[in-house]
């Protein structure tokens, strides 16, 4: 017992001296978005047994410092509030954030597509040549106070995030590298919906999913626990959780409302491309868990058509067919509940380039997913869906699952992009053409046809959408 106390003496006097002063993670400072309708933590560092006192809002709730230094309260749910408010935490010394919002807070990740600029041009994702696109034009617009971002820089420590903090539409310095998608969401749903917007934006350009779940997530998994070396931490040759730990972790416990995720060009040609949407759900898993929000939404970018066949230092062999697999390996993210997919073969200028613009449209389409499920405007947030398939004759007539919008050739030209199979299993290219709410497709070289594809090759960039505009997703029958 007296050993035991004297390694708590010891520990409480380390402790104590590192942190004399209350302090902060990162992720708290001025400026920032507080999220409405939910219990609300705050929480810091202070000198193990120091009274912490929390105000905001008309609530005052007090704690005290644990063995370790940390300590946490969780504000009762918060209403909508546009006007700028001021927190205070007082300890032996005082902190006050001012200018806070409350309002609904969406967290950003992925690789570089998600953490492609507003300013292109500081990135090496811009292609040579690329002319002034709408996102840069943002820069120079006038813009709403009641949007906020906050940064995570690329940083490999495990302690807190690296950022300059939270940031209003003034600070052009920092909105230059702000997520591209990730502002054009916020712009969308803010305009449709007047709520206060906080963005926070932590991605990591060639990162694959692995490094943003930890490598107990995976040993802990009957489906991958054989798959990870847990003494270097290792996952299909990668780090699992190396930016995970630097990147995310350290934000949470921050309430937030939802997460927006555009990651896959490195999983995609791998050898467990196919079960890419199993590593999706453990991630998803813990990080409702980790934000305290089980029912935490998860609307994801479907990544768009690239020439992946030119890239000869992969050990998988590629074959035009593989991004589309892995596009169904994506789609099938959406048997997870509370999720939403954005399809973007359309938004491709050249298929070299696998970081095509277009961000302000794929910011609008996560923005309608969030508009339509999650704050009840009359929106169409899909293309058309693949349901079931009728074999008629010599012709295969598909149904989809939208039967309110009309099919459309958004060219008005020849449907694209549609193959057909015999008994045989050789698909060829086939013709197709609407029919009212169904699309029939046929060739007359099979005359007793069982499958279709639809946009089954990289290059695929087909002309099927709805009468909304947006795209039809890619398919395939008999599987």
């Amino acid at each position: 017992m007296k050993n035991k106390l004297t390694i708590l003496l010891i520990l409480t006097l380390f402790v104590g001296n590192a942190y004399a002063e209350v302090s902060l993670p990162n992720i708290l400072t001025s400026n920032m978005v507080l999220q409405r309708d939910m219990q609300v933590p705050i929480w810091g560092r202070a000198d193990v047994g120091e009274k912490i006192k929390v105000t905001f809002a008309g609530q005052t709730i007090e704690t005290t410092a644990d063995l370790f230094g940390v300590w946490q309260v969780k504000l009762k749910p918060l209403k909508q509030n546009s006007q700028p408010a001021n927190l205070t935490i007082a300890g032996k010394n005082t902190i006050v954030l001012t200018n806070i919002l409350v309002g609904d807070v969406w967290l950003c990740s992925g690789q570089s597509n998600m953490e492609y600029p507003l300013d292109y041009r500081l990135k090496r994702y811009a292609a040579p040549g690329r002319g002034e696109d709408l996102a840069r034009q943002e820069l120079s617009k006038p813009k709403t106070d009641q949007i906020r971002y906050v940064l995570a820089e690329k940083h490999r420590g495990t302690d807190d995030i690296k950022t300059v903090g939270w940031i209003t539409n003034t600070n052009t310095d920092v909105l230059g590298n702000i997520s591209a998608a990730g502002y054009f969401f916020a712009k969308e749903v803010f305009e449709k919906t007047g709520i206060p917007i906080g963005i926070i934006s932590t991605s990591w350009g060639g990162t694959a999913i692995e490094e943003w779940t930890p490598a107990w997530i995976y040993k802990n998994s009957p489906y991958f626990d054989n798959q990870i070396n847990f003494q270097d931490k290792k996952i299909n040759g990668r780090i699992a959780g190396s930016k995970y730990d630097s990147m995310l972790y350290p934000i949470a416990p921050f309430a937030v409302k939802g997460m927006l995720w555009y990651q896959g060009e490195t999983n995609c040609m791998t050898e467990d491309q196919a079960v890419y949407h199993e590593k999706v759900r453990l991630m998803l898993d813990l990080y409702r868990t980790l934000f305290q929000n089980p029912k935490m939404p998860f609307y994801f970018v479907q990544i768009s058509p690239y020439l992946y066949t030119r890239r000869t230092n992969d050990a998988k062999k590629h074959t035009e067919e593989l991004l589309p697999e892995f596009w169904e390996a994506q789609e099938k993210c959406l048997r997870i509940s509370n999720t939403g997919m954005v399809v973007t073969t359309d938004l491709v200028d050249k298929l070299t380039d696998i970081h095509p613009s277009y961000k302000w449209e794929v910011g609008r389409r996560l923005a309608l997913i969030a508009l339509a499920k999650d704050y009840k405007k009359n929106v169409v947030f899909e293309g058309p869906v693949y349901k079931s398939m009728k074999v008629n004759g010599n012709k295969i007539e598909i149904t989809f699952k939208d039967r309110k919008n009309d099919l459309v050739s958004i060219d008005n030209k020849p449907l694209t992009w549609f193959s057909i199979a015999g008994e045989d299993g050789n698909f060829i290219p086939a013709k197709a053409e609407i029919q009212g709410k169904k699309v029939i497709v046929w060739s007359d070289e099979i005359e007793h046809p069982k499958d279709v594809r639809f946009a089954w090759n990289e290059r695929a960039m087909p002309n099927l959408f709805n009468s909304a505009g947006l795209p039809a997703a890619p398919f395939r029958t008999g599987k």
